[in-house]
């Protein structure tokens, strides 16, 4: 595996499109979906920074520290997720190759992973807010219940539009082994942090405070990692099944331009072409 963590394959790239279809909406749609969840999330980045500019006592200090904390770098992970896929989605709708189709192998399987972390971190981040670091007490200002149910809450249900719409297989198992590396990057900027600036991003990753329990929080969250790659890959697995075997909605497609793929306007396309088991 951990050879193959490193292989970006050979075999055919995403035959059927299935990164820029759904099995539900149209490609414009599944764009129109994707480019608004992008515009939202970048325009509630720039509001939440200026808004911290001009109204935190510490003025621009906060917006600083912005990318001390995985919160943030999972939002802005988000944002710029959405604003790829609503590209290779609309050039799909508009001329049935996607721009994805025209990238170097090594950046198709980086797009792969990125969707990984898409349909995982989310939830991670929303559990530890909800669960470790929220105080049980609503936000007396309007402004912060906003930026906070849409850096805690609303990335989840980002997350899961990913899972359900799209016709996405189920991740590789060897991006489990990427999602711990990318876990394992930030606690090295935690610490740098701790070191550069003074101040923990998280108060449970400091050892004078948690004493051993340091640990605790850091094994359990990669733990936690893992399991939600495990339910996200069960649930697209299953939304993959009752949709294309069960119910036989195999997608919706852009249409074909003539030699594309060496197929022609309306032809099956190869993933999609083998006998079915329904």
């Amino acid at each position: 595996m951990a050879v193959k963590a490193f292989a970006f394959g050979t075999d055919l790239w995403d035959p059927s499109h299935r990164f820029e279809t759904s099995w539900l909406i149209s490609p414009w749609l599944l764009f129109f979906f994707r480019a608004l969840f992008s515009l939202y999330i970048l325009t509630a980045i720039i509001i939440i920074l200026a808004w911290q500019c001009v109204n935190d006592v510490t003025h621009c200090a906060a917006s600083r520290d912005e990318f001390s904390y995985f919160t943030s770098l999972t939002y802005w992970g988000l944002g710029f997720y959405f604003l790829a896929a609503s590209a290779h989605t609309f050039t799909y709708a508009r001329s049935g190759v996607p721009l994805l189709d025209r990238f170097p192998r090594p950046l198709q399987a980086l797009h792969s992973a990125y969707y990984t972390t898409v349909v995982v971190y989310p939830f991670v981040v929303t559990i530890v807010f909800w669960a470790r670091l929220y105080s049980g007490h609503w936000f007396p200002v309007v402004f912060d219940g906003w930026s906070n149910v849409s850096q805690h809450a609303m990335n989840s249900v980002f997350a899961l539009f990913e899972l359900v719409v799209p016709r996405t297989n189920p991740p590789p198992a060897v991006h489990m082994l990427w999602l711990i590396l990318v876990l394992a990057l930030y606690l090295a900027l935690a610490y740098l942090t701790h070191a550069t600036k003074g101040f923990y991003p998280y108060d449970f990753l400091d050892p004078a405070k948690e004493h051993g329990f340091v640990a605790v929080y850091v094994f359990g969250i990669a733990i936690g990692s893992l399991i939600i790659f495990g339910i996200a890959w069960g649930l697209i697995w299953l939304r993959k099944h009752v949709t294309e075997v069960k119910l036989g909605r195999e997608g919706k497609f852009a249409r074909q331009p003539q030699g594309a793929r060496g197929n022609r306007i309306g032809e099956e396309d190869v993933e999609m072409s083998g006998p079915k088991n329904r």
